[in-house]
C-alpha cells in the first residue's frame, strides 16, 4: 500500500474501499493508497495549483451544475473525473471521463468497461452513469472552447 497519490493521465478510477483507504485502477496496474478518495481528488486538484472546492466553483460557472459536479482535475490534458454519487458518501467513486469505453445495465447497477478493457461494477443506475458522462462531455467542450481563445 502506497501513502499518498496523485491523479495523472493513466489514471481509470478511484474507489473508496473504507474510511481510510482507496483502490486505484490505472491502465496498467491496479492497488491500494492509505488516503481517502476525496483526500486524493483534492490533493491532485492541488497539485495542479487549484482546490477541489476551487474545481467544484469552476464547474459551477462554466456549465451551471452543482450538485455531484464532474471536475477538471488539470485542463492541459483535460483530465476530468466525475463522481458516481455525491461526494459526501464514503462510497462515492470517481471515475476518469476519457478512459470509459461503454457501460451497461447489469443486475446490481452498471458495468463499466474501460479503455484498458478492465470492467467495473458498481452500483449506479445506467440512466444516472450517463448523465454524469455527459456533463462531464459538457464540460470538456466547455474547457476545449475557451482554450481556443
Amino acid at each position: 500500500m502506497i501513502e499518498e497519490y496523485e491523479i495523472n493521465k493513466n489514471t481509470i478510477a478511484i474507489i473508496p474501499i473504507n474510511e481510510k483507504t482507496s483502490k486505484i485502477i490505472e491502465e496498467k496496474e491496479t492497488f491500494l493508497v492509505n488516503q481517502k478518495a476525496m483526500q486524493i481528488i483534492d490533493n491532485s486538484c492541488k497539485y495542479f495549483g487549484s482546490s477541489y472546492q476551487g474545481r467544484h466553483e469552476g464547474t459551477k460557472k462554466m456549465i451551471g451544475i452543482n450538485y455531484k459536479s464532474p471536475i477538471i482535475i488539470e485542463e492541459t490534458r483535460e483530465l476530468i473525473f466525475f463522481p458516481t454519487s455525491s461526494p459526501r458518501y464514503e462510497n462515492c467513486h470517481w471515475l476518469c471521463l476519457d478512459k470509459i469505453q461503454e457501460h451497461e445495465e447489469s443486475k446490481y447497477g452498471s458495468l463499466i468497461k474501460f479503455t484498458n478493457n478492465e470492467e467495473l461494477e458498481i452500483n449506479i443506475s445506467s440512466l444516472s452513469l450517463e448523465n454524469q458522462i455527459l456533463r462531464s462531455i459538457k464540460l470538456n467542450s466547455v474547457l476545449r472552447k475557451r482554450k481556443e481563445y
